[in-house]
């Protein structure tokens, strides 16, 4: 079983925190090491506040379903024999209030385009059974139903 970690970190600084005067600017650092600056969404905490430069949740959420989707797509290409020279999608996600009157991502629209070359050009059905396959294969779209726990840790210091 594969295991996969975050660091989230932010730190309050001098700012007003019990007047909601915060940066939510923060950084995620993932298990390879790599940090990327993230924030909350400008469309719900409004700059400066947000920083609008970095990755939000909800912009992570949908780059993890088009990664995740393009990456079984290629496998699935390569094995069909279909050279791909280019992939590029520009994903769409949807925040609304679900039927149960919370806020979540109702929808996340994938438009991938992609350019093969060589001999063999798939058809449209073949285009369109690879990408419903790699749609059944993606991890995070199987996992959005996944249950999410809170674990909190404990400080041990007074």
């Amino acid at each position: 079983m594969a295991q996969y970690t975050a660091e989230v970190s932010w730190l309050r600084g001098e700012q007003d925190f019990l007047g909601h005067r915060y940066s939510r600017r923060h950084l995620v650092r993932l298990d390879g090491g790599l940090e990327i600056p993230a924030s909350s969404s400008p469309h719900v905490v409004p700059p400066p506040m947000s920083d609008e430069r970095a990755m939000d949740p909800e912009e992570a959420f949908v780059a993890s379903l088009s990664s995740c989707h393009m990456l079984w797509f290629l496998s699935i290409a390569a094995r069909g024999g279909f050279v791909v020279d280019r992939y590029r999608d520009c994903a769409l996600g949807v925040m609304g209030r679900d039927p149960d009157g919370r806020m979540a991502m109702l929808t996340v629209t994938l438009r991938p385009r992609v350019d093969f070359s060589g001999d063999r050009m798939p058809s449209p059905d073949q285009l369109a059974r690879m990408h419903h396959q790699a749609h059944e294969e993606c991890f995070i779209a199987n996992s959005v139903k996944t249950e999410v726990r809170c674990e909190p840790v404990q400080d041990a210091s007074p």
